[in-house]
């Protein structure tokens, strides 16, 4: 089959700017919008063929080169993330046949190990028995950069391999601050209700403001806007999201 050609490809960009453009018309980018009212615009811009993800951007008050600034959790979404999560456990003996039994799709120790150092990556989640990490540790190079180094402070790293299975298989979502002090996540389709949106969205906002470090100084929300993956972005009032913990401190 022949590459499209230089008009086509233009045309098409044209056509998608367009769409953007009048699906931006439907939002106003000087208001914030309650919750609900938030959900409702970005699931009637969800136009696209496909079942487009929810996703959510926060700004937060830190400055994550500090290391008392840096926020980074995991929250078990209410109504799961609607995205099939594969995931892989380095584990032994008995905490692996645990892993297999939870749904785990990869488990393994040492041959899982050579299979990962060699660039062999099929996994979205990645677990481990505090035991491996001897091991897991020397991967740091490989799996750092993709944000799939098992951590303790999000429960990857623990000897409940059960819960923390079915919890990755469940919808928990991993979060960590960007250096642009962003954090970004999917959290959930917009094939979704709105009420198991807005519930996924205030699950997550909790999640972040209840990972407020020590160092943040100020206002900790600064901004919060909610997009479907082809859709414009929505701005929502922090307050109808939160308890009234997300000020300055």
């Amino acid at each position: 089959m022949a590459a499209p050609s230089k008009e086509v490809i233009k045309a098409t960009r044209v056509a998608g700017g367009k769409r953007l453009a009048k699906l931006q018309a439907t939002v106003d980018r000087n208001k914030s919008y309650g919750i609900d009212e938030a959900v409702k615009l970005v699931k009637s811009n969800a136009k696209a063929k496909f079942d487009e993800t929810v996703e959510i951007a926060m700004n937060l008050g830190v400055d994550p080169r500090h290391a008392d600034q840096m926020v980074r959790g995991v929250c078990n979404l209410p109504h799961g993330s609607g995205r099939t999560q594969r995931v892989a456990v380095f584990a032994r003996g008995p905490k692996a046949e645990e892993a297999k039994a939870a749904g785990a799709d990869i488990v393994g120790a040492e041959d899982l190990v050579e299979q990962v150092s060699k660039g062999v990556i099929n996994f979205d989640r990645c677990i481990a028995t505090p035991d491996m990490m001897g091991l897991v540790g020397r991967l740091g190079k490989v799996l750092g950069p993709r944000g799939l180094m098992p951590n303790p402070r999000v429960g990857t790293v623990t000897m409940d391999v059960k819960a923390a299975v079915e919890g990755a298989k469940g919808g928990a979502v991993e979060f960590r601050v960007e250096k642009s002090g962003i954090i970004h996540a999917g959290v959930g389709k917009a094939s979704f209700t709105e009420q198991a949106l807005a519930e996924n969205i205030k699950a997550f906002v909790d999640a972040v403001v209840k990972a407020r470090p020590a160092g943040a100084k100020g206002t900790y929300l600064k901004r919060v806007a909610v997009t479907s993956t082809q859709g414009p972005g929505v701005k929502l009032d922090t307050a109808s999201v939160t308890s009234g913990t997300a000020g300055p401190a």
